[in-house]
């Protein structure tokens, strides 16, 4: 099978119980989201008025919550099962879900002020999804995302074992980052101002008990040079 025929498998494998797959369950997995959600709404600048495209929006966990922003967000999803959940989830009036391929959006140039998605371009062919998330964003406007850090020493054997890859979850074609290597395809890409900052200590699997406190300790660690790099995700940025 082709990477899209693979990914539209995945997503029906695992659409029953998508939010244990990715680790958006528990308090640790809200913790998780929530803060992810709130980088989108600021580096976005998401306001009423303003307008967001969620790529890969899964069952519409992020969606939810960028449409709280008061901007007006159109998801879009590659699998029709999970934008099918994300439609069941809410039904806020400044929110619209779709199924679409990135690689050919069917929007024109130029039409929304912010770009965005948790987890997804690992997933896609970024010489392809690239310029079509470029052609549709308006002049100035920003395109957010965070995805796994390769340089994580869990993601690093996750992301390039097959039998591991195949246990927890991951569609066959699915990697992770370097963060001098998604910044260099933004820039060939022709983004502007590409970066790719390491974050997020906060394990998806930590007990809920633990994980306040942990997620407080990991914002510090975060500081810390050198150990900073193998953080588990990446926090990726830049504008047109």
């Amino acid at each position: 099978m082709d990477r899209i025929e693979n990914e539209l498998a995945h997503g029906r494998k695992i659409s029953d119980n998508p939010e244990f797959y990715w680790g958006w369950a528990g308090v640790a997995g809200r913790l998780r989201a929530e803060r992810r959600a709130a980088m989108y709404v600021s580096e976005g600048r998401l306001a009423p008025g303003r307008t967001a495209l969620e790529i890969g929006c899964g069952t519409g966990i992020f969606s939810e919550l960028l449409a709280r922003s008061g901007a007006g967000v159109t998801a879009v999803d590659l699998s029709p099962e999970l934008a099918e959940k994300a439609r069941a989830r809410t039904s806020a009036p400044n929110l619209k879900f779709l199924v679409m391929n990135v690689e050919r959006l069917e929007f024109p140039d130029n039409s929304f002020d912010c770009v965005c998605g948790s987890s997804v371009l690992h997933h896609l062919d970024l010489a392809k999804a690239l310029p079509e998330m470029l052609r549709v964003l308006k002049p100035g406007g920003a395109f957010v995302f965070t995805e796994p850090n390769m340089l994580n020493p869990q993601i690093l054997l996750q992301k390039n074992i097959p039998p591991l890859k195949a246990l927890l979850g991951d569609s066959p074609d699915e990697t992770a980052f370097f963060r001098w290597n998604i910044s260099g395809a933004l820039r060939q890409a022709g983004f502007a101002a590409p970066a790719a900052r390491p974050f997020d200590f906060l394990h998806p699997w930590m007990p809920g008990a633990l994980a306040p406190a942990t997620d407080r300790l990991g914002t510090l660690l975060e500081r810390v040079p050198l150990l900073r790099e193998i953080a588990g995700s990446l926090l990726i940025t830049a504008t047109k």
